[in-house]
């Protein structure tokens, strides 16, 4: 991997990340971009005890672009883009409307491919493993800014999502703070280790995992299953097998093993609902652990959290999307529609189709 950084027209970072050692990138921006000015803070609900990002700015951003006109692709001739160069293989660069900023955090943006066409499910497994390399050096780029306690890497794909933008891609928020989420994991583990005189939380779920039915598909190195108490109609866990904190401490086995397994679950999830449906939307949803104190979470460190990924669809069914209505905005109560047995059955089901 060859990675080379440089700056957009108004100052934000922009870096590539090149297959190839020998790979040149001297483009410059020539848009006339003024600086970025954004409005975002954070502010903390003192009955609930998370945090809001609050974020004005970000309703002028770009929303459905024509596909000529997507920012999100090579520059090329008179159409400037976010990227100059005209062509790239993975690029990550400081997200121009961004949620997070200054001593509220950061946002980037990762594009997986400079063809807008494709999707993550559609990369080589060589190009799969660069972007898993991008994550996890921002995990360590970002983990060092003086705001940032916790580093989310994920990807929303589809409309039906939200996603503005059609280009594949993803995102990074680092936030200045422990997410509500991991806050309560954390204190899920926390009491677990007390209460079993030391046992691992995650490992303990883990080896439940993976003597029951749910297991979607197995490697040496990664295990991916349905939750015993999915949310979500098709949601899918994956796990490396070795408990590791964060991105950064996956060992060169697993890292060579991911883009296999990753890639097998992302076209599993594109037939659960056969061929002639439109794409699966998804949300894939990488958890480290935070690079803050845990001072709050007796007795835990950061290694006894285990790196894993959530990738879950909103679709329940052919046509129809699970919607978070009273129960689950309301008071955070999911009720899901599919039984996590019968998700895991439908997504071995597919393997191969």
């Amino acid at each position: 991997m060859k990675k080379t950084s440089t700056r957009l027209a108004d100052g934000r970072e922009l870096i590539y990340y090149d297959l190839r050692d020998d790979t040149v990138r001297g483009a410059a921006d020539r848009r006339p971009l003024e600086r970025t000015v954004t409005t975002s803070e954070t502010r903390r609900d003192v009955l609930l005890g998370d945090a809001v990002a609050v974020a004005s700015h970000r309703q002028g951003r770009t929303y459905h672009p024509p596909a000529d006109e997507c920012p999100l692709c090579p520059s090329a001739g008179d159409r400037l883009s976010e990227i100059p160069d005209p062509s790239y293989d993975v690029v990550v660069f400081e997200n121009r409307f961004p949620s997070l900023a200054g001593d509220s955090g950061r946002c980037e943006v990762v594009c997986f491919t400079s063809d807008h066409d494709a999707s993550f499910a559609d990369l080589s497994e060589e190009q799969a493993r660069l972007v898993l390399d991008a994550w996890a050096d921002r995990t360590a780029e970002l983990s060092h800014l003086p705001a940032v306690e916790q580093v989310f890497c994920f990807e929303n794909r589809g409309p039906e999502i939200g996603v503005t933008l059609g280009h594949p891609h993803g995102q990074i928020y680092a936030y200045p703070f422990t997410t509500p989420r991991t806050a309560l994991m954390l204190r899920s583990l926390a009491a677990h280790k007390e209460a079993t005189g030391g046992e691992n939380l995650f490992d303990a779920v883990l080896e439940r995992e993976l003597a029951d039915e749910r297991v979607v598909l197995e490697g040496e190195h990664w295990v991916a299953f349905v939750p015993y108490a999915a949310h979500w109609p098709y949601e899918v866990h994956l796990y490396p097998r070795r408990r590791v904190p964060d991105l950064l401490a996956l060992d060169e086995a697993a890292r060579t093993e991911f883009p296999k397994v990753y890639l097998d679950l992302l076209r599993r999830f594109d037939r659960i609902f056969g061929e002639t449906e439109p794409p699966t939307p998804y949300i894939a949803a990488w958890h480290q652990a935070p690079f803050g104190a845990l001072e709050e979470f007796d007795g835990v460190t950061r290694d006894d959290f285990a790196l894993h990924v959530e990738l879950f669809t909103i679709r329940r069914t052919s046509g129809k999307l699970k919607y978070l209505a009273g129960s689950e905005s309301g008071m955070s109560v999911f009720i899901n529609d599919v039984p996590p047995e019968r998700a895991a059955e439908r997504l071995r089901e597919v393997a191969g189709s």
